[in-house]
């Protein structure tokens, strides 16, 4: 469900409740649009989340804990200064509109109390945090808009706050039969749309609720009669709809979360619904990895432009290498053409155009006619050729080593590119970028004081059917580190000649079935995941070794064994989330 104007007023009331005279301890801003505030209140500490991105806008309180960058923005030294130790005194929700305002008292640099306002705007893409005087004077904001960014309403530093232009529609607080009927008279359609677009707050998806539980059918159109007795029975269904206390979350049978709600969406009745304590807790299980994976993707869009360019780059680079490698092959013919005109200078001369000679060095002897450059001698034709067969051989020789070194590179790049699809945290976001800056990909555009102190990244791991341990690399660093740190006994499993993940066993005397097993394993966790049957190599880790030089994640092995296995992901282990030698259980 969005955030619409409805869950807001909802949750405005269960944070005022819950958070109300409670003291700020803590502000940071983990994301350039997002806020966390830990509020001490009813003798325990609070994590509340502000957010004004603009896929997920929201405000609740989280059980997740995020770093912050070690330099802070304007907008949160401000907050800090004027916050820290203040009491949070009221939230509310203004216009029954997806807007929330923040109120906060503290005492100034005289010792007199001041207020503080915070005002939280969820409207996607136009989605802000302002932080405002008493005066209603922007001190600071998530997002700055100029005049040539909107034309209706700037927001900066400086300018008075204006609430955003109103909609005209009806407030779903203060909605009544009465009202509801005269924007109902007259209107046609589904009346999910005719709700959404009459009252506010409303998102196509609690409009669509309404429908139901008021017609049987969220598609239902409006009929022209019998709108009071409709406007009566909207009317009561939402406000029922406000009266429930059951958020919970939507499941799709694969259990992901589809949607969330602060009510039993009886229109989505085919989903596994799963009930939570508080519409907080409902809000912060459905956004936890769909924010994650969304910022991600954001963080990563550079770097994976960069490694499509440079792949492309590659992949004519190799065209134009083989096309020169297979031009060599007329290499032979140039030298035959030569030595035959050496052998015959006296029977041509300048401005022939060709000249048939007895091949000799074929056995059969036969008459071939090679063709003449007319403006040159007959001893300058047959050096001519020479020249070429001299060419071609060099060609041959250099075109043959760029061709395994550009093939080299291009399958780094396309391991790096696999990688990046793996990330599911920024730690590991931040050493493939790191890794890309140290082989010349990517330039340095930040001070490591600009960096977010990241804890180091974790390897993958499965459980096999056995219960031995595997670890799975996701970037070059982890494979490296995984690697090298397994004991000379235990087994190493990659794809063959594919880019993919190092797989170690964890263990020495690993059985069949458990090198099979880890074999699909290493088979979904490289390029041909999506192949019936995959090539992976399996060797001791003691015949595994890098080469002096050589990129992250590359390595050669010898004593391999070969299984066509169909890929397939094994069981997650939640035993051990820890890194590096913690990975080892050890």
């Amino acid at each position: 469900m969005p955030f619409d104007g409805v869950t807001m007023g909802i949750m405005a009331r269960d944070l005022d409740r819950i958070l109300s005279g409670g003291r700020v301890d803590r502000i940071i801003q983990p994301e350039r649009d997002e806020l966390i505030l830990t509020v001490r209140s009813g003798g325990q500490n609070h994590l509340l989340l502000l957010s004004a991105s603009a896929d997920c806008a929201r405000a609740h309180i989280t059980g997740t804990r995020k770093t912050s960058p070690l330099e802070p923005s304007a907008l949160c030294m401000l907050m800090r200064k004027h916050l820290t130790g203040s009491r949070l005194v009221s939230i509310r929700q203004k216009y029954a509109d997806r807007i929330m305002e923040l109120c906060f008292e503290h005492y100034d640099e005289l010792g007199d109390k001041a207020r503080k306002i915070l005002i939280c705007e969820f409207m996607g893409k136009h989605s802000n945090i302002i932080f405002t005087d008493d005066n209603s004077r922007i001190r600071e904001c998530t997002r700055h808009v100029n005049s040539v960014m909107s034309s209706v309403r700037e927001v900066l530093p400086g300018l008075r706050y204006v609430d955003p232009p109103a909609h005209g529609r009806i407030p779903y607080d203060g909605l009544s039969a009465e009202r509801l009927a005269g924007c109902l008279q007259g209107s046609a359609g589904p009346l999910w749309k005719v709700l959404s677009r009459s009252i506010s707050g409303l998102s196509p998806l609690t409009a669509r609720e309404i429908a139901y539980r008021v017609t049987g059918n969220e598609e239902a159109c409006l009929e022209e009669s019998g709108t009071g007795a409709l406007a009566e029975a909207v009317s009561d269904a939402l406000l029922q709809m406000l009266s429930e206390n059951a958020p919970c979350l939507l499941l799709d049978e694969d259990g992901a979360p589809v949607e969330f709600s602060a009510w039993k969406l009886t229109s989505r009745s085919a989903l596994t619904s799963k009930p939570c304590r508080t519409l907080s807790e409902a809000i912060d299980m459905y956004y936890i990895d769909r924010d994650a994976s969304l910022r991600i993707r954001q963080k990563s869009a550079s770097m994976h432009r960069t490694l499509r360019t440079n792949i492309d780059r590659l992949e004519r680079k190799l065209a134009l290498q083989w096309e020169a490698l297979l031009g060599s092959e007329r290499m032979d013919e140039y030298r035959v053409f030569g030595e035959l005109l050496n052998a015959n200078l006296s029977i041509f001369r300048r401005g022939d155009a060709s000249v048939s000679v007895v091949n000799y060095y074929d056995a059969g002897l036969p008459v071939i006619s090679i063709p003449l450059d007319i403006a040159l001698t007959p001893s300058q034709n047959a050096q001519r050729y020479f020249k070429l067969y001299q060419k071609a051989r060099n060609a041959k020789t250099l075109a043959a080593e760029q061709i395994q070194a550009t093939e080299a590179e291009l399958e780094y790049l396309e391991g790096q590119l696999l990688n990046l699809g793996s990330c599911s945290t920024e730690s590991e976001l931040a050493e493939i970028r790191e890794e890309m800056e140290k082989q010349g990909y990517l330039r340095a555009v930040r001070s490591r004081r600009q960096m977010k102190q990241l804890p180091p990244s974790s390897p993958l791991r499965f459980v096999l059917s056995s219960g031995r341990l595997v670890l799975v690399g996701k970037n070059n660093l982890q494979n490296d580190r995984i690697t090298f740190s397994a004991k000379p006994d235990e087994t190493w499993l990659h794809a063959k000649d594919i880019p993919g993940s190092h797989v170690v066993i964890i263990g020495s005397g690993a059985s069949d079935e458990d090198i099979l097993e880890a074999a699909q394993i290493a088979a979904a966790h490289c390029k041909a995941n999506a192949s019936a049957l995959v090539p992976v190599d399996h060797t001791l880790k003691k015949y595994v070794r890098k080469p002096a030089g050589a990129k992250p994640g590359f390595v050669i092995y010898t004593h391999q064994k070969t299984l066509y296995v169909a890929p397939r992901d094994g069981v997650p282990d939640k035993t051990n989330t820890g890194a590096d030698g913690a990975d080892r259980g050890r």
